[in-house]
């Protein structure tokens, strides 16, 4: 299951990055490494962008990018 496919609420725990160079590297330092945890908050309308609490903090994050992050379904 990737990211984009989480409904809104739902808890998450990051398996794999499936995104290179800058983009990759950028989703690491926000805290999209293996064995993080997050949550989805909420989208935007069009379901774009995504609001992800991780690591203490909420993020906005492209559909396109979130769809290259493996996740896998945790409790709330």
């Amino acid at each position: 299951m990737y990211l984009s496919d989480m409904l809104d609420g739902a808890s998450f725990k990051v398996k794999k990055v499936d995104l290179g160079k800058e983009v990759g590297k950028r989703l690491a330092d926000m805290g999209f490494t293996e064995g993080a945890e997050g949550r989805i908050v909420r989208r935007g309308i069009f379901h774009d962008p995504l609001e992800v609490h991780i690591l203490g903090y909420e993020v906005l994050i492209r559909r396109f990018e979130a769809s290259k992050i493996a996740v896998e379904s945790t409790c709330a």
